[in-house]
């Protein structure tokens, strides 16, 4: 497993939007990806799972991802944290 770490530093947090392009990201992947804020998890597969996470800014998201392609996945992801997030 391969993960990352971010704090979210959008005034608006994890909105429709970015979460929208978010799972779009996560589609190619054939590895789960899992985003962790607190004692929640939700599947960065999944619009509605991202946006339950209710993160805002200034929150901590660990991005985990397993599977055969975790390395690509988690570099790509962690470049669209930091450009949009």
């Amino acid at each position: 497993m391969k993960e990352f770490t971010y704090t979210i530093t959008d005034p608006a947090g994890i909105h429709a939007r970015p979460a929208g392009i978010l799972v779009k990201k996560t589609q190619p992947y054939a590895s789960e990806i899992t985003l962790v804020k607190g004692d929640k998890q939700a599947n960065g597969k999944s619009m509605l799972s991202v946006m339950g996470l209710g993160a805002r800014n200034g929150d901590e998201i660990t991005v985990q991802a397993e599977g055969a392609d975790e390395a690509d996945a988690v570099a790509e992801l962690e470049a669209f944290f930091k450009e949009n997030l």
